[in-house]
């Protein structure tokens, strides 16, 4: 990913620009329990988005104290057979939507858990702008497809899509079920409760279709704006795109057709960035803007 080379670099001065967006609180979540309403305090958010537990998936969960599930498959191998848990030991369910409940397991056989709740369910709704990113890497190799998809799953990317351009025109269906299966671990490792979704590829004439509909549209390319000076000037958002091109960037036609349908070209320094890396560096930093944002 080529980045613009005439401008100042963007990340000389970005310590002192992060300090000034850093939010006072440390919680990114807002929550509630499936039988109150009342606001819960700083302390409750941190303990319920990053609780202490072992935390598993299941698509059903209870929504009342004493209420039973039964986990299976993977989950239940994870919880028996490498954790080796037993009866009565204290553990979460997540169902990949904001859902959590903190519970215990009542018993295992060896076909599965009974978990029962200890407490009603909770629902904790995504903060920030919801950031959607459409990659060109198709042809990324070693792995690289595999840590770009784990890192925008931990820095809370609400889905990444795969994208086919002039330069990059083609990605496996195979791969992308490979990716929802690295997506979904690493939303485990990072106890993050909403799942991040990985969506097919979709074709450029397609892009534009979304960009055209988006508010706030950013595009990785060469001989734009600095990231942090365009960024300034953005209206608050629920969501965005971040586009990022592939290994020999955009055409030249390929920019000119996504500012013309509404994006917003951004710079992201004076080198040469392999797709994976422009992908992290836009998503990291527009992560601690939208937080900032919060705080305003």
């Amino acid at each position: 990913m080529r980045a613009l080379a005439a401008a100042r670099p963007l990340f000389s001065d970005l310590p002192s620009r992060l300090r000034s967006w850093l939010p006072p609180s440390s919680s990114s979540f807002k929550t509630f329990s499936a039988s109150s309403s009342s606001p819960p305090s700083d302390s409750d958010l941190r303990n319920q988005s990053r609780g202490g537990l072992p935390r598993f998936f299941s698509d059903d969960l209870p929504s009342r104290k004493g209420g039973m599930v039964r986990v299976q498959g993977s989950e239940f191998w994870h919880m028996a057979k490498v954790l080796r848990l037993k009866a009565e030991d204290r553990v979460e369910l997540f169902n990949g939507k904001g859902g959590l409940v903190e519970g215990c397991i009542q018993n295992i056989d060896k076909t599965g858990v009974d978990f029962v709740a200890q407490e009603d369910q909770k629902v904790i709704l995504p903060q920030g702008i919801q950031w959607q990113v459409f990659a060109a890497f198709g042809t990324l190799k070693g792995g690289r497809a595999d840590w770009l998809i784990e890192k925008c799953t931990e820095l809370g990317a609400s889905s990444v899509t795969p994208l086919l351009t002039e330069r990059s025109s083609i990605i496996s269906d195979n791969r992308v079920d490979r990716l929802e299966r690295v997506s979904f671990a690493a939303a485990k490792q990072c106890q993050r409760l909403h799942q991040m979704v990985v969506s097919p590829a979709v074709k450029f004439n397609t892009l534009l279709d979304h960009i055209s509909k988006s508010k706030l549209c950013l595009v990785a390319t060469a001989e734009a704006t600095p990231l942090l000076n365009a960024v300034q000037s953005s209206a608050k958002e629920s969501s965005g795109l971040l586009i990022v091109g592939p290994e020999g960037d955009f055409t030249k036609k390929e920019v000119e057709m996504m500012l013309e349908a509404g994006g917003t070209a951004v710079g992201l320094g004076p080198h040469r960035l392999r797709v994976e890396t422009a992908t992290i560096a836009l998503l990291a930093t527009l992560v601690m803007w939208s937080d900032s944002q919060e705080t305003d």
